[in-house]
Parts: C-alpha cells; structure tokens; sequence
C-alpha cells in the first residue's frame, strides 16, 4: 500500500487517481497507523511553501521519521521542495531537512509562473526513471525551485537558460519539480516505478 499524504493542499486527488489507474494500490491518508505500515509514501502539493508547510502540521515529523527509517518517500513539487532545509517564498520557511539545499525564486527574465512541457535529461541511475531513456517531456507548473546542494543527492536537469533541478534521488527520498501525474504515459511509467520500488522494498 502507498499512502499519499493527506494535508489539503492541491494535487493530492490527482495524485491518488494517477496511482489507481495504473492499479497501484494507495490510500489518502494522514493517521499515523496508516502511515507506518505504508510500503511508500507521496508527498504532493500545489500551494506556497510556507502554507503548506503549515498544513502538513504535525505530520511532518511522521513523514521525516518514516524516510529516515528507509520508507520510500517520494515528493511532488511543492512536496518535493519541503524535502530540502529551507524556502525564501513569502517569508523563510523551514522544510523537513532530507535533503540539502534552499527553495529559491526562478531568476529574474524567467517566465514566473513557469507553466508548461519541459525536456528533462534523465540520468540512469535514478530509479524513478527505469525504461524512460535518456530525455521525455515533463509538465510544469512553477515559480521557485530547490537549489541542491546535498552531495548525496542523484540529480536531473531541465534547461531553462540554466541547469534547473528536475529530480532528485537520495537513497530512499525521491523528488519531482514537475506533475508526473499531469505527464502522460511518461509521468505514469514513473509512477510505476516508484510502485516497484515500494513493493520490493528497494532502497
């Protein structure tokens, strides 16, 4: 069972419906039962860092506890940006510290919200990409990004007139700037993937 995280912010029913039509089973939920005996967890969001953040309450050291323990752990957009120490949107915000680096804004002449299809460079040692080959279109839908600094972290980049972080891969923690489940057959073959790496128990 995959559980996705249920805190009220955006993409979550999505998220789950993507997971149901590949036939992964997977729960919305936030009780702490649930949470623990999940194989994986997703993490989703659209909304401003800090806001989700507080919305995630208290279930963010349960999320924190359960990837430190090796669940696969997997974040999508903003849920992808909480993994990391820091963000400057609205305000500094403190993230959930899995990985290292800040949230910062895209650079000035940048098309703010960046909305769209993007061509993601997808680097083989990264096993959400397993079967997707070398580059595939990804959508987007942003206006901050997580710049990596964790030198454990497995990256992959998207060019916006600069190497933006795409993905990222530590260990277990997994992270996605762009909507697998807005992505097509692509997005749902990563999806896949991360279902195979919860049922395997793969690290």
């Amino acid at each position: 069972m995959i559980v996705v995280i249920d805190y009220n912010v955006g993409n979550v029913k999505s998220v789950c419906n993507a997971f149901k039509h590949i036939g992964s089973s997977v729960k919305l939920s936030r009780q702490i039962a649930e949470v623990k005996a999940a194989n994986g967890l997703v993490l989703p969001g659209v909304a401003a860092f800090g806001y989700a953040v507080s919305a995630l309450g208290d279930a963010a050291e349960l999320v924190k506890e359960a990837a430190l323990s090796g669940k696969p752990l997997l974040g999508i957009c903003v849920g992808h940006q909480m993994l990391f120490d820091s963000s400057s949107e609205y305000g500094m915000h403190k993230g959930l510290g899995l990985v290292s680096g800040e949230v910062i804004s895209l650079p000035a002449g940048q098309r703010i919200p960046h909305m769209g299809w993007n061509l993601v460079e997808l680097p083989e040692e990264i096993d959400l990409f397993a079967g997707l080959g070398k580059a595939k279109q990804f959508y987007f839908a942003h206006s901050f990004y997580a710049k990596v600094t964790d030198k454990k972290a497995k990256i992959a980049y998207t060019d916006y007139g600069f190497k933006l972080p795409a993905g990222i891969q530590k260990g277990n923690i997994y992270g996605l700037q762009f909507h697998p489940e807005k992505s097509g057959p692509n997005g749902l073959q990563i999806l896949r993937n991360f279902t195979r790496i919860c049922e395997n128990g793969k690290r």
